[in-house]
């Protein structure tokens, strides 16, 4: 459900793509890769298709380029596959951060973070504050402070292994509803296409 056309476009053009474009520099050996050489490449190389996908994640940006089925005028064949798309499509949309590695997610970045903040605190509470007679109970805190962040890091490296598989079995489903729909005649794919986007800045 990534439009690759799109995709090519926008490592050509967007410069939140500069890194993927330097790889497909390399790869074709010139500087001004056109768009049709490109999309080969993504074609050839999945590696550049997932890095794309990937900065998009980190971006909240979504890798879905597909439009919901508008459901006027749908027969009523067609209508209850083009709805549990739909619903499909809108929670494949709010789980899709959930396919970033949780290794570079911004929730672990946000746990190292307060947990910095926490060492910061205890050193300040104990030099600055000449706290040195109560160190021990301040250490004390500090190492729970780093066993609940350990128990809310697993914890959410459970609900991103969770959300994952989720959004995998609804995207094959998504599909497979999609070529259903296209070989009644109910729709056409290319109708349903998002070609450019108004997220990036």
């Amino acid at each position: 459900m990534t439009n690759l056309d799109r995709v090519a476009r926008e490592i050509k053009s967007v410069g939140l793509y500069d890194l993927i474009l330097q790889d497909v520099q390399r790869l074709l050996g010139t500087s001004r890769p056109t768009v049709s050489q490109i999309r080969q490449i993504l074609e050839t190389h999945p590696k550049i298709l997932e890095d794309y996908k990937q900065t998009n994640v980190e971006y909240n940006l979504s890798n879905l380029h597909l439009d919901a089925i508008p459901l006027a005028g749908l027969e009523d064949r067609c209508r209850e596959k083009a709805e549990r798309f739909n619903a499909n499509l809108e929670t494949l949309k709010a789980i899709e951060k959930y396919t970033l590695d949780f290794a570079h997610s911004s929730t672990l970045v946000i746990i190292f973070s307060v947990e910095f903040f926490v060492l910061f605190s205890v050193q300040y509470f104990i030099v600055l504050l000449n706290l040195k007679a109560y160190q021990w109970y301040i250490y004390g805190l500090f190492a729970l402070s780093i066993a609940a962040a350990w128990w809310y890091a697993k914890k959410q490296q459970r609900l991103y292994a969770r959300e994952n598989a989720h959004f995998e079995r609804l995207y094959d489903e998504s599909l497979r509803l999609l070529e259903e729909l296209e070989e009644q005649g109910c729709i056409d794919k290319e109708d349903l296409w998002i070609h450019e986007s108004d997220e990036h800045v």
